[in-house]
Order: structure tokens, then C-alpha cells, then sequence
């Protein structure tokens, strides 16, 4: 399914992107509103993550817009929280409303409960590598054909890392996108999950799976 990410923020919009891709969408983006308006026309969004606070026309005024020809689901997403600026987008046609700063799993829940709603079908996504398999519907996590018990954090770091098994994670990046960009969360308390979890994943046969190269990140070893 394809998820128009707006936002003037190229970071942000990159943070979006990633999050929304491993959860197994379709995404473009745009920075401002006259380009989103371009691009919902021409690409048919199935949902559109809309900032409020664009420049030179916000995205109260690129719903009003959406909403004169189309039904597209919109998520506003914005740093204002104010109770009118909710209110005026929920009236505008919005279906949900996120405050930054905010969790990327988050988000993505969101972006999955308005398509529920909404009536448009998101199918099952399975990720698998070796003798690893999520089900990032279920949350549920086999290796070698056996059911194995993950914390939702374990479970998101995993994913993570199976999306885009060849590539070398940054630890800042996995704590960014896990627990959102203004997260403090401390290297000591992501090492403890991520130690964890490669205890598990070796008790249940497949020791090494995650790899760690010094200074740079980390990726699915050889057993994955």
C-alpha cells in the first residue's frame, strides 16, 4: 500500500520513510503542500501523513483541498497541541491526529488502525531470513520452525534488522527509529534488549545472528 509522507522536515521525512518501508508499505514524499496536492492527484495515495505546519500553505489547507475530490485517509501530524488546532483538523476531514514528538511504532499503528477503518485491506507482511520468520502482524517471532517469546523491543530491533539484512545499522539510528528522534534512551538500556535477544536467538540454535561491527552498526550474522 502506498503511505504519501508530507513534511518540510527531510530528517523527519526520512525517519517516516523507514519506519512506514519496514512495516512493509509503499512510500514517496513531499515537502510542501502545492507538491503533495501534485502527488495525491497523480499517485492515489492509499493514506497520507500530512504535517500541519508546512510552509506557505499548511496542512489544514492541504486537506481542505484533499477533501473537495477525494476520501483518502489523512494523518495530521504536527507539533502543536492545542486542542483547537485537533479539533479544526478532525473537522477538516482528518482521521487521526499525532503529536511530535512521537514513536515511530506509534505512528505506524495509527497509520495501520485508520486503514482498518477505512475499509482498505492491509495484508498480512511476513520478514524472513534463514532460519529466522516474523510475522509483524501477529508479533510473533520462529526460528527453525519454533515459536520464540520476544519483548516488543526485541521484536522491533529483529525486524529492523531482518528489513534490510545486508545493511549496517547505526545503534542511534535502531534508538531513534524504536523510540522516537527526541528519545534519551541510553546505549546501556538499548545493549541490555539487544543482548537479550541474541541470547534467545541462540538458545534457540542460531548463535550469531546478529553481528556488531566495531564504530559503525550492526546487521544479521551468518546463522540468519
Amino acid at each position: 500500500m502506498n503511505i504519501l509522507i508530507v513534511d518540510d522536515d527531510p530528517r523527519l521525512r526520512d525517519l517516516l520513510r523507514i519506519a512506514l518501508e519496514r512495516a512493509g508499505f509503499t512510500t514517496f514524499s513531499a515537502a510542501n503542500g502545492t507538491t503533495a496536492l501534485i502527488h495525491a492527484r497523480r499517485e492515489a495515495p492509499d493514506l497520507i501523513v500530512l504535517d500541519v505546519g508546512l510552509p506557505e500553505m499548511d496542512g489544514f489547507e492541504v486537506c481542505r483541498r484533499l477533501r473537495a475530490a477525494s476520501e483518502v485517509p489523512i494523518l495530521f501530524l504536527t507539533a502543536r497541541d492545542e486542542e483547537i488546532d485537533r479539533i479544526v483538523g478532525l473537522e477538516l476531514g482528518a482521521d487521526d491526529y499525532v503529536t511530535k514528538p512521537f514513536s515511530p511504532r506509534e505512528l505506524v499503528a495509527r497509520v495501520h488502525a485508520i486503514l482498518k477503518r477505512s475499509g482498505r485491506a492491509v495484508t498480512p507482511e511476513m520478514l524472513s531470513r534463514g532460519k529466522i520468520t516474523l510475522d509483524l502482524r501477529a508479533q510473533s517471532c520462529r526460528v527453525a520452525g519454533t515459536d520464540i517469546a520476544l519483548t516488543a523491543t526485541e521484536f522491533d530491533i529483529l525486524a529492523r534488522l531482518l528489513a534490510e539484512p545486508d545493511r549496517l545499522a547505526a545503534r542511534r539510528a535502531l534508538i531513534a527509529g524504536i523510540w522516537g528522534p527526541q528519545s534519551r534512551v541510553s546505549d546501556r538500556t538499548f545493549d541490555s534488549h539487544l543482548r537479550n535477544l541474541r541470547r534467545k536467538l541462540a538458545e534457540a540454535g542460531c548463535e550469531g545472528a546478529i553481528e556488531t561491527v566495531h564504530g559503525q552498526g550492526m546487521r544479521l550474522g551468518s546463522c540468519a
